[in-house]
């Protein structure tokens, strides 16, 4: 009945990202093909017009029909102003004697004729779309003053039929792998801060038990397996411990645990479900669903232990909350009519913001740049991923053939290449 592939293998099928709205404002930009980016297995200047284009707040302006500028002595700026560009990548890449490649790349600002950036970077072949979206995001960086996110990775399950499958990718749905397969449910995936591992919660055994897996080396271990139900696991922002839920003692509640698994210390304790939880950034609360008020509401507790506190009045089913990577809102799911939508909560002003509207919006998280915000959606019966931006102004659909996509997670900044 089980089918584990334990270890992170490719697969063939990868997210189709669509973009279905777009920023108010989009910055118009000029990608120039790189001089000898032909020899690598990936253009960059196709990668990087991707992600810009992706994000909704860019707008490409089509480099054809002049001279791609090896240097910044070389650019003729009135030939990108007439066109429109505010700014220009140009770069250049060399094959090195011993097979790698010297990337170089320099972002102009057109219309007052100097240097944003520049950056060299000395990679093998198979780093060439990780470092297209480094270039990604130093734009994005420079151009908006926000940090970029092309450079992550997300994590998600597709269903085929009886089959599950728990898969990672990058932010652009590129080079999907599989983490673990089974003929049993798997969900609530999570990253560790790190990026390095996968908290899960797998049915093999019947039950609920909670996994962590490496994705270096695909080894994995169990984290909770107590008696009754083991789920919803939640990393710390220092990796040292883990928020589960669990029903050791009758009902559904909130523990800490180590990574390792040992030190499970109960946080919550109530005679109703405590469940969800997620950690604020800087580790001091936490935020979880609870229907101790009679219907379920988000709540927040000091991790150290103390009083709890009641974050959401409006509505009698709000779930699913998520904080911000700067701590200032949280997004969660309200159901209301009937349907399931992200909503996002400012903690300050205490103003809810509507952010999606579909039939059944739900398992929202955070790029870690706080800018989008990827969730599980539904069309025509079957189950994709969406994002939305913390505004509710841009909007994308991601698919996959052939499967049921749902338990999306949007993994940590990478450092390196």
């Amino acid at each position: 009945m089980l089918a584990l592939l334990l270890g992170v293998r490719p697969v063939l099928a990868a997210l189709t990202i669509e973009i279905i709205g777009g920023g108010e404002k989009q910055i118009p930009v000029a990608i120039a093909p790189l001089s000898g980016e032909v020899r690598l297995p990936h253009r960059i200047s196709e990668i990087v017009a991707a992600d810009l284009t992706r994000s909704g707040l860019f707008r490409m302006i089509d480099p054809g029909g002049i001279a791609p500028p090896l240097d910044p002595s070389a650019i003729r700026y009135g030939d990108w102003t007439s066109r429109g560009a505010e700014a220009l990548v140009i770069g250049a890449v060399q094959l090195r004697s011993d097979g790698r490649f010297d990337v170089r790349f320099r972002l102009m600002d057109t219309l007052k004729r100097q240097q944003l950036a520049g950056f060299s970077y000395t990679i093998t072949a198979v780093q060439t779309r990780h470092t297209a979206h480094r270039i990604a995001d130093v734009v994005h960086e420079k151009l908006l003053g926000i940090e970029g996110a092309f450079a992550t990775r997300i994590t998600y399950v597709v269903k085929r039929g009886s089959r599950f499958e728990l898969q990672i990718a990058d932010a652009d749905g590129f080079g999907p792998q599989t983490v673990l397969a089974s003929n049993e449910p798997i969900i609530s995936p999570a990253w560790s801060p790190e990026g390095d591992r996968l908290a899960y919660v797998s049915f093999e055994q019947r039950k609920p038990v909670i996994y962590v897996q490496s994705l270096a080396t695909g080894k994995r271990r169990v984290l909770a397996n107590f008696r009754g139900s083991n789920s919803s696991p939640a990393w710390s922002p220092d990796g040292r411990r883990l928020a589960v839920v669990l029903t050791l003692d009758g009902s559904s509640q909130i523990y800490l645990i180590n990574a390792d698994g040992s030190g499970v210390a109960r946080l919550t304790d109530s005679a109703n479900i405590d469940t969800e939880p997620n950690f604020s950034p800087d580790g001091q609360s936490m935020i979880f669903t609870s229907d101790r008020g009679g219907s379920p509401q988000v709540y927040r507790v000091p991790v150290a232990g103390g009083a709890v506190e009641r974050l959401t009045f409006e509505g009698n089913y709000n779930v699913s909350p998520r904080y911000s990577p700067d701590g200032k809102s949280f997004v969660f799911v309200q159901r209301s009519g009937g349907r399931f939508n992200l909503m996002l909560h400012e903690i300050a002003t205490r103003q809810v913001i509507p952010l999606t509207d579909g039939a059944v919006d739900e398992s929202p998280s955070f790029a870690p740049n706080g800018r989008m915000i990827l969730y599980a959606s539904k069309m025509g019966g079957h189950g994709i991923l969406a994002a939305v931006s913390n505004d509710g102004h841009i909007k994308q659909r991601l698919t996959v053939e052939a499967g049921d996509v749902r338990e999306p997670a949007w993994g940590p900044m990478q450092k390196g290449l």
